[in-house]
């Protein structure tokens, strides 16, 4: 599985998150069902994060993926 790298603009910071094109699918898909933005979203997540940017994603999307 390859990654696909993005830039997203985190809090005015523009950083590039690389996840695999499924994770982007479905975080833009739950960005949309909250009404928000893929970059706004990504930033809640950095906010809670103890970790790399990048694993904090895929565990954002793998629980809610859960809870759906």
């Amino acid at each position: 599985m390859s990654l696909k790298r993005r830039s997203v603009v985190i809090d005015g910071h523009r950083t590039s998150v690389s996840i695999e094109p499924e994770f982007w699918a479905a975080l833009a898909e739950i960005a949309q069902a909250r009404g928000r933005g893929v970059n706004a979203l990504v930033a809640e997540i950095d906010r809670a994060r103890d970790g790399n940017l990048s694993s904090a994603i895929r565990v954002f999307v793998l629980k809610e993926r859960i809870r759906a």
